[in-house]
């Protein structure tokens, strides 16, 4: 799709993992027929951009090749499905699972792109969440809506929705009435589900899972170069992980079978390695001049923002740094949300980007007020009636 700096071209990675030969190829893609930047997705995908109509082909044949190729024409969803990074050491076998899934939604006609179906993980985002109840046994999450059903069905019930979903012409599950959602067959209404069920974030830095060493990073704003990937296909090669697990924080997550091989200052130049960096608190698109829709520089941006959040991203609070009002970024509410508006930023405290403004303030006063918000809090700091000294020394 065109964007301010040329085609987007965006690769949805099989249960999101990538093997290295794979991202080698995603790496030569970048660098050859884009601009050199990528870009990885709150849903676990990558986005190759600046390319062009002229290396649109010789792009989709490379990634073609290695099994990174479109999987349906019709407009559908072309990944189906989320699933943890660490996925596959449950009693249940979630990649089984999802993979079942994804063969039934590709043969669902009119479901929309951006439908999405979480697999033993509870998602808001998610249009259904497949939680795990016993090794076979899960329930299905629709909204309010809960049913409980063996593993083996799952699919065929999961299909059944979403072919009622896709009746209904609507864009996303939330936006159906439930009362128009049938009980799948083999399945059985149930209370609702408490709890969200495994996360399917992995915190930055060394740790471990199950007894299995865990290497998480996070792209600083999901962005990163591809001098900086090719950098961690070298890493993963030097401590044995077989391949790239994508994560929804933006990030990627490596299997190491040497962790002693683990050198965090030989990345940490590129990518977030540590729990406490107040990046991770920060979300923000690629804004001016990449984005045609966006008339700020939100990378640039949402850095200074970071920095100055540090003490309230300890607290827990997120903040939201978006190029308008889209959101393509975080489409859920945030603490503090700075919407790009004509050169400077429209604030919304607790809300969306498209809610309405309660100032709009350069960005220079936007840090000075986040100085403030600490001590204040953030519904004081951004009162309408505070008086800002901006660089062009306007009252906000």
């Amino acid at each position: 799709m065109p964007t301010g700096d040329g085609l987007l071209a965006r690769i949805h990675p099989p249960l999101g993992i990538l093997t290295l030969a794979q991202a080698r190829a995603v790496a030569e893609g970048a660098r050859r027929y884009g601009n050199g930047h990528l870009d990885l997705t709150a849903r676990a995908n990558l986005q190759i951009r600046g390319v062009s109509e002229a290396t649109t082909a010789p792009l989709t044949a490379l990634l073609g090749a290695v099994g990174l190729g479109d999987t349906r024409t019709d407009g559908g969803p072309q990944r189906l499905t989320l699933t943890s990074p660490l996925a596959g050491r449950e009693p249940l076998d979630i990649p089984a699972l999802a993979r079942a899934i994804e063969d039934m939604g590709r043969g669902v006609p009119g479901l929309p792109a951006k439908t999405l179906v979480a697999v033993g993980l509870r998602m808001d985002e998610a249009d259904l969440s497949v939680l795990s109840l016993a090794a076979d046994r899960v329930a299905i999450v629709a909204g309010t809506s809960v049913w409980a059903c063996s593993s083996t069905d799952t699919p065929s019930a999961i299909g059944a929705l979403l072919t009622a979903f896709a009746a209904t012409g609507k864009r996303r599950m939330r936006e159906v009435p439930p009362d128009t959602l049938t009980i799948p067959r083999h399945c059985q209404q149930s209370e609702a589900i408490q709890g969200g069920g495994p996360s399917a974030n992995v915190v930055p830095g060394l740790s471990s899972h199950g007894g299995q060493p865990i290497f998480a990073l996070d792209a600083p704003f999901g962005r990163c170069t591809v001098e900086a990937f090719e950098r961690l296909i070298a890493v993963a090669e030097t401590i044995g992980a077989p391949e790239f697990r994508l994560s929804p924080t933006r990030g990627i997550v490596l299997l190491p079978s040497h962790p002693e091989r683990v050198r965090l200052a030989d990345i940490a130049a590129d990518f977030i390695t540590t729990a406490d960096d107040p990046r991770r608190a920060v979300a923000t698109c690629t804004g001016a001049p990449a984005c045609a829709s966006g008339s700020t520089p939100t990378l640039r941006d949402a850095a200074s923002v970071a920095d100055a959040f540090r003490p309230l991203a300890a607290r827990g609070l997120v903040a939201h740094v978006s190029g308008c009002t889209k959101g393509c970024a975080k489409p859920g509410p945030a603490d503090l949300t700075l919407v790009g508006r004509e050169g400077q930023y429209g604030v919304v405290i607790g809300g969306n980007p498209s809610d309405t403004l309660s100032l709009q303030i350069p960005i220079e006063a936007a840090i000075e007020r986040l100085g403030r918000a600490a001590s204040v809090g953030l519904a004081a700091a951004f009162a309408p009636a505070s008086i800002d000294i901006g660089r062009n020394r306007r009252p906000a």
